[in-house]
């Protein structure tokens, strides 16, 4: 049989799918309302790419419940494929209640003792119909889906097929600790995480969470002497910005400080307006991605071509579909299209 490109998929994400419940005003009796968002770190991450035109497939359970349908109804209007979205009979579909602060910022309560996510099995995995296609560019998984069983099984499962079919491994820890019983086991499995990835992206205060460094110099330095096998490292700095780093560039020792010399930054695009910044590093992180794709970086050993200029250019263009984002309530409803992130950069 003759593989062309037409035949992959561009990224396989597997993970939770939930429903955010976001604080949207009072009642006019004084009470929270909230809105119903489709949701869920790796689902997020699909909702962009294929926002910008890439073929992407989910894997994850959601509950036979009116919301999991309604996850499942918002991915197909996506164009996500579901063939390996798993419906549970018996677990309600997972949900995050989200309640904003000023600045945009979240804090998240979540009904997860368990949820229907918590629930795929390595048996769904082995009727996932993916397992009759291994031809995929990406696969993109997270730390929620390691937070307990069955599903821990089932990541980790996936990930090790992800490699034998030649995928480059995406990472991305979405750190909530709510979710762990105890935080040493959230670093436990982060740390894993990074020692299986060639692509990580992580929040600067995950980084901190790793391990306590003076900068985001010795924190890269600290993540590449953790992972080895890493081929690029993204780090988020919220409204400061971004940073990237691909092994291999300089680093040098300025007496006490440790300085990767290029360690690339880019500011985040600041326009004010912020209202709710969920979903906006999982659409930095697709961003990424897409980046990736379209230079056609497709294994490892292609991330080396990474240079200074071609890491501005993709922080740049996540930096600022990051920023969009977070002028919107909820993540998937707010993601934003190629035209309107060029046209916030051509006016920015």
């Amino acid at each position: 049989m003759i593989i062309t490109e037409r035949d992959y998929i561009d990224v396989v994400a597997l993970g939770e799918l939930l429903v955010d419940m976001t604080q949207c005003g009072l009642s006019p009796q004084g009470r929270a309302l909230f809105e119903a968002n489709p949701g869920g770190a790796p689902a997020n991450v699909l909702a962009m790419l294929s926002k910008l035109g890439k073929r992407t497939a989910f894997i994850g359970k959601v509950g036979e419940d009116s919301f999991g349908h309604m996850l499942a109804d918002t991915l197909r209007e996506l164009n996500i494929d579901t063939g390996s979205l798993f419906f549970d009979r018996e677990i309600p579909t997972t949900l995050a209640l989200v309640s904003n602060k000023p600045d945009g910022d979240r804090d998240f309560s979540f009904y997860r003792k368990p949820g229907a996510d918590v629930m795929l099995t390595p048996e769904d995995l082995r009727r996932s119909p993916l397992r009759s296609r291994p031809f995929y560019h990406i696969f993109h998984f997270g730390t929620l889906s390691l937070a307990a069983e069955p599903c821990r099984s089932a990541t980790i499962m996936a990930l090790e097929q992800a490699r034998r079919d030649g995928a480059l491994l995406s990472f991305d820890p979405n750190l909530r600790l709510p979710l762990w019983s105890d935080p040493e086991d959230a670093r436990e499995w982060i740390r894993w995480g990074i020692r299986q990835c060639d692509v990580l992206k992580i929040a600067d205060n995950e980084l901190d969470f790793l391990s306590s460094c003076a900068s985001i110099d010795e924190g890269c330095f600290a993540l590449s002497q953790l992972a080895p096998q890493l081929r690029l490292i993204l780090i988020t700095a919220g409204a400061k910005g971004s940073y990237a780093w691909v092994p291999g560039l300089t680093c040098a020792d300025l007496g006490s400080r440790l300085r990767f010399a290029d360690l690339v930054f880019e500011p985040a695009v600041s326009r004010g307006g912020v209202v709710d910044t969920t979903g906006a590093g999982d659409t930095f992180c697709a961003s990424v991605l897409n980046f990736l794709l379209e230079q056609h970086l497709y294994t490892p050993s292609d991330l080396a071509r990474l240079d200074e200029a071609a890491l501005r250019r993709m922080l740049r263009f996540a930096n600022a579909a990051a920023y969009l984002v977070t002028t919107k309530r909820g993540a998937i409803p707010a993601m934003p299209d190629r035209s309107a992130v060029e046209a916030l950069l051509a006016g920015n």
